[in-house]
């Protein structure tokens, strides 16, 4: 049977996981976060370019991406001007100052992980599960995921959208992640994989309050434990949850390197 040429290669919509945004008040947030932003733009997921077309309006130089041909050959036929490219998200290079995107649900962990251990970025504003975006921007408490990329990112949650916002609609809500890289990293970069160690033994370390869970983690006595937490200044926290990103990074500077 002869293939279906409007058809991917990589298969229909279904198969790529994708859902377009519908949604014009999110569309209208994603714009106005990435105004307040300066320099080149990546598009991850460029789809149909609900997103691309006002993107190419801001007059900054704009590249767009997409693993549909099909949606490549239309929007370059639509957008001259833009450069637009059959390429995957999770290994095209993100060489641009700002990313942004509606990155489909499937692959948004392998997306953030790329993400936060590159160094070329400077803000994204990305579209993802609403669960994921609110764990990321610590709403209702600090997370592993959040305290592990603290030193050099700042994260804020700038609206949720219902899954009705997108077509086909996908089973979960979408949140809106708004990602900043830090002027002045709280942890040298170089230091990432053995910090995020570091915090993942806090977090899985038993103890019945954060003294007794430093201790354990860091093979240290109470006593190193409390000293550590006042020098901090988080001698009130009572679980790594309640630590801020300064505290993490104190932590690390007086625990961590061993």
């Amino acid at each position: 049977m002869p293939r279906n040429r409007s058809r991917s290669v990589h298969g229909g919509r279904h198969e790529l996981g994708q859902n377009f945004l519908t949604h014009r008040p999110t569309r209208d947030r994603i714009l106005s976060l990435v105004d307040r932003t300066s320099g080149s733009l990546l598009e991850l997921g460029a789809g149909d370019g609900a997103l691309t077309h006002p993107l190419a309006r801001l007059d900054r130089p704009l590249t767009a991406i997409d693993v549909d041909e099909h949606r490549v050959r239309r929007l370059r036929s639509a957008l001259p001007g833009v450069r637009i490219e059959v390429a995957d998200a999770t290994r095209h290079p993100l060489d641009a100052d700002v990313v942004v995107g509606n990155v489909p649900f499937h692959l948004t962990t392998p997306i953030l992980r790329r993400l936060l251990r590159s160094e070329q970025w400077r803000d994204a504003v990305l579209l993802t599960q609403w669960e994921v975006a609110r764990k990321r921007a610590g709403v209702g408490g600090g997370t592993m995921m959040t305290a592990q990329s603290a030193p050099w990112f700042t994260f804020s949650l700038e609206g949720r959208v219902p899954a009705w916002g997108f077509s086909p609609a996908p089973s979960v809500d979408g949140g809106l992640l708004a990602i900043t890289r830090r002027g002045s990293p709280l942890v040298p970069f170089r230091e990432q994989r053995a910090y995020e160690t570091f915090v993942r033994e806090m977090f899985t370390a038993r103890g019945s309050g954060l003294p007794a869970i430093v201790s354990r983690a860091r093979g240290v006595d109470r006593r190193r434990a409390h000293q550590a937490l006042n020098a901090v200044g988080a001698s009130g926290a009572r679980l790594p949850r309640d630590l801020r990103p300064e505290h993490w990074a104190g932590l690390w500077a007086q625990l961590g390197r061993r």
